[in-house]
């Protein structure tokens, strides 16, 4: 192995956070899916005030619009310019970044308006363009590596953000697909694409995920969750990316594999506690 893949990732700041080599273990979490406002402020500032309680930076993460569905009737989002807003008021009411996903090129300068990062959805890491647009709009990168590609093929997927002058990338592992409703996850992936140089977030909900297992939406296995966030950060993550929601069974998206609001405390714990032993005394490498 080569060891020199745990120690290159540069750090990334995102709304005031430092996220990579020398920085504590980060947090981006929320809802999948913005549902509304109201449920969009209570999650932020129930998951700020437990983040703060441990000393864990965080990043207020929910989708305007969800565009990767299985099904045509699923739900998707209030869209652009609702969401957008919804973002903006969290920010301002609650006190900390926020990040979403661009599904295309058209959405990233309204969206560069309002976010403090952005967000490439895994099935559109390869998109060309839609990256290019991105990276030039001159905010932070959270680039999600597809369920189809091999660790060190995001290292050419960075490069084409890094060409247009935008080297603020994140790389997120959030399993990989092998068919057959199901995903696996090789933690050797976070040390591996650490090696490329940039911090590596760990999509430890998305990662749960059995696609298409829910009569046309995706299950999922959350209790697993724990496991795999334990086991990326022992691998040497930077951050770790959660979905959670008060009540996941009532959820509008990704019901079965969002953590539960109540438990979100008890599982940082446990995590910090292993971040603090893989990167030192105050959970910094």
């Amino acid at each position: 192995m080569n060891e020199d893949r745990m120690v290159t990732a540069r750090v990334v700041t995102i709304g005031g956070i430092e996220i990579g080599e020398g920085r504590p273990l980060a947090l981006i979490a929320g809802p999948c899916v913005i549902e509304s406002e109201g449920l969009a402020l209570e999650v932020a500032r129930e998951v700020s005030r437990i983040a703060r309680s441990l000393r864990v930076p965080y990043i207020f993460k929910s989708s305007y619009l969800k565009d990767n569905r299985l099904s045509a009737g699923a739900y998707a989002g209030p869209g652009a310019e609702a969401g957008l807003g919804v973002l903006a008021r969290v920010r301002d009411a609650v006190g900390v970044p926020v990040l979403s996903d661009v599904h295309c090129r058209e959405e990233v300068e309204a969206a560069a308006r309002v976010l403090d990062a952005l967000q490439i959805p895994a099935f559109l890491c390869r998109q060309t363009r839609l990256l290019e647009e991105a990276a030039r709009a001159g905010k932070p990168l959270n680039i999600k590596k597809g369920q189809f590609m091999a660790p060190d093929d995001m290292g050419r997927i960075a490069e084409k953000a890094a060409a247009c002058g935008n080297r603020s990338i994140l790389l997120t592992e959030r399993g990989s697909s092998f068919g057959y409703h199901n995903l696996v996850v090789d933690m050797r992936s976070i040390p591996i694409m650490r090696g490329l140089g940039y911090p590596v977030v760990f999509d430890a909900t998305h990662s749960v995920q059995l696609p298409g297992t829910a009569g046309g939406a995706s299950g999922g296995e959350p209790e697993f969750v724990p496991t795999l966030a334990r086991a990326a950060c022992a691998a040497g993550c930077d951050a770790l990316f959660i979905e959670t929601h008060p009540d996941p069974r009532k959820a509008l998206s990704d019901a079965r594999s969002m953590v539960p609001l109540g438990e979100l405390r008890a599982l940082l714990e446990r995590v910090v506690e292993i971040a603090a032993i893989v990167r030192g005394k105050d959970g910094c490498p």
